[in-house]
């Protein structure tokens, strides 16, 4: 059994060495935003490292300036949310393999790997449950106008009432409701799979965008229902979609004006599905009833963005944290590096 020797190098950094021959060198860029101290993690059980016949460095964080330093002499490259852009690529002349510890890979030039022999390997399927899970819990919170009495009960308003409750913020009950879904991947399923649970009526709406260039060639057509035509009885809409140069602001400024004033808009997928200006102008106007995101524009936001000005009503924001549940977080963990483990034993 290979064993792991760990040690501190400089601030924000650590380096482990698997085996007493090391073959491959490896880079982490963010393995902060997978878990606080990764390879001591309390949560997370890395042992698999010990398998691979890697020396990696952690770095909690990478700017972008210090990317090409850090990847100028490693065979292998794990990222989450690090942009590895061809600029910077193109000094990595070692590189072998990128491992993006996501499923969404719009962080790599994919081209500029594929020219250049680089492997780029995502990691799908992990985080199902964990997001299926959160999707529900904010459509609940919205349902039940959680926050609004949560803070009602801080603030001391049920200790003064007159009456044993309060009823100023109303609640809506999911059963029988109709709820649309756009994009009907596992997670899409899982969730319907959720709201049906609730007794709710569900809809799959046709992709936005139409069909991808293969389906086109093999004269196939989606018979699903437009999404323009299942908003106007949408009474909760939930987005799990990639998002692709034909669905960016998808909720836009027409689309949302399609929705009933009491429905729900919910997006724990990719913050540039919604076009976040028409969305807090659709709120403030009443012309929607609540929405509910995991996922913003620009991650992590400026103070000033439009959605954390705390002036928009009946509106809740998560810092994506869907997909973080311990379990969803060892999923991808061990994933990911059993498709390294998987490409260096193709390569020998």
């Amino acid at each position: 059994m290979p064993v792991v020797n760990s040690q501190s190098t400089q601030a924000g950094e650590k380096s482990i060495q698997k085996h007493p021959q090391k073959k491959l060198k490896g880079v982490f860029l963010d393995a902060e935003t997978f878990s606080a101290d990764l390879l001591n993690s309390d949560t997370i059980d890395t042992s698999l490292l010990s398998s691979l016949n890697v020396e990696l460095t952690c770095y909690d964080n990478t700017l972008p300036e210090e990317v090409v330093g850090r990847i100028a002499n490693a065979d292998i490259v794990l990222t989450n949310k690090v942009v590895l852009n061809s600029e910077a690529l193109e000094h990595a002349k070692a590189l072998k393999y990128v491992g993006v510890m996501a499923t969404g890979t719009n962080n790599v030039d994919k081209g500029y790997c594929q020219s250049h022999n680089i492997y780029v390997q995502n990691v799908e399927g992990y985080g199902t449950d964990s997001v299926a899970q959160h999707t529900l819990m904010l459509l609940l919170n919205l349902a039940t106008a959680f926050p609004q009495y949560h803070n009602d009960v801080e603030q001391g308003k049920w200790a003064t009432s007159p009456h044993f409750c309060l009823t100023e913020h109303p609640i809506v009950e999911l059963a029988g409701k109709h709820a649309v879904i756009v994009g009907y991947g596992e997670l899409g399923k899982r969730v319907e799979a959720l709201f049906i649970a609730m007794g709710m009526k569900v809809s799959i709406a046709a992709r936005p965008g139409g069909l991808s260039s293969e389906e086109r060639v093999d004269n196939k057509r989606d018979p699903r229902p437009s999404l323009e035509s299942l908003l106007p009885s949408a009474d909760v809409v939930s987005l799990h979609c990639p998002l692709t140069d034909d669905n960016y602001h998808l909720f836009n400024e027409a689309r949302l004006s399609l929705m009933k004033r009491t429905s729900f808009l919910i997006n724990t997928a990719r913050g540039g599905l919604v076009d976040e200006d028409a969305l807090v102008a659709a709120l403030k106007s009443g012309q929607i009833g609540g929405a509910a995101v995991d996922v913003i524009s620009q991650e992590p936001p400026p103070t000033d963005h439009p959605l954390l000005t705390g002036s928009v009503p009946n509106l809740i924001v998560t810092p994506h944290t869907a997909w973080m549940a311990n379990e969803s977080r060892q999923r991808l963990f061990n994933k990911a590096i059993n498709h390294l483990m998987q490409f260096i034993d193709d390569q020998t």
